[in-house]
């Protein structure tokens, strides 16, 4: 009896990786497919890149303004506010070319083309994630990158392999986070049609919100990307592991090198939340 249960066990794990691997080959195919389509315009790609690296450019001069005005920021230095700045921006970018379809999912709520997709005998959130892939972003991905690299040189930081862990897994927790907050603003969408603008708060200003340290701001607005979208875990906690810096807010070192984790966790807990949209979605009808 037990050995059976162990083989059925094995078949259903066996059959699972089976779908991811078969589900990551078809977003491959998708990535390529967009990729050769965008560079079909190679000037406009690359103007549209430089754009993009110049506009987010402009808001790291204005945080430049804000330190040579006021030399800190309760206790911390440009270059330190420098790496919260990257390393938001690198992931924000993942996020936003590699999610951009559920950004854009009221669309297809309001013509009906979501019926189209239903139809076909793949997964919903990855038919999705692969309508669009924007490499744009790639502007904004090496303008954070630039100022993270500067903000460490400044500081001196050796990137030993503990501090690179930890950073690598802050860029993708972070990507997480905002993929999960695109997919839980299409959510809604089953229910609004219309996209709802106060999620954007949460995205184009959850980027904003991380860009400085969490101690400046309130403690019910601390809680809130603490708790409910866990931006803090995947910016002030590991930064402060790299530093080395004590965190005000008493957590301790291992949890602040392992507190990206949550950046996956939020991103399952809103793909649940998709699929309970997608189960009770009512077709237009159009």
């Amino acid at each position: 009896m037990r050995r059976g249960l162990g083989q059925r066990g094995l078949r259903r794990v066996a059959a699972l990786l089976a779908d991811i691997g078969d589900g990551a080959r078809l977003y491959g195919r998708y990535i390529a497919l967009s990729i050769r389509a965008q560079m079909q315009y190679r000037a406009s790609f690359i103007m549209l890149a430089v754009g993009h690296f110049l506009s987010t450019g402009i808001e790291f001069l204005g945080i430049w303004a804000l330190f040579a005005r006021f030399g800190d920021l309760k206790g911390w230095s440009l270059p330190e506010v420098s790496l919260f700045y990257g390393l938001v921006n690198v992931s924000f970018a993942l996020a936003e070319a590699a999610a951009r379809g559920f950004d854009t999912f009221d669309g297809l709520i309001r013509s009906g083309d979501f019926d189209r997709l239903l139809l076909r005998p793949r997964s919903i959130a990855l038919q999705m994630a692969g309508r669009e892939l924007q490499l744009m972003r790639i502007g904004r991905f090496f303008q954070g990158l630039v100022v993270l690299a500067w903000g460490a040189a400044a500081l001196g930081l050796p990137w030993t392999v503990d501090r690179i862990a930890i950073a690598l897994g802050a860029i993708v927790g972070g990507a997480f986070v905002f993929a999960g907050l695109f997919v839980l603003q299409a959510t809604l969408c089953f229910w609004t049609v219309e996209s709802i603008e106060i999620i954007n708060t949460t995205t184009y200003g959850g980027v904003e919100t991380a860009q400085f340290p969490l101690t400046i701001y309130r403690d019910w607005f601390r809680r809130f990307f603490t708790y409910l979208v866990p931006l803090a875990s995947v910016t002030y906690f590991p930064i402060l592991a790299i530093l080395g810096r004590d965190d005000p807010l008493g957590t301790p070192h291992l949890f602040q090198a392992l507190a990206p984790l949550a950046g996956p966790l939020f991103f399952a807990a809103t793909l649940q939340a998709w699929r309970f949209g997608v189960r009770h979605y009512h077709s237009t009808g159009s």
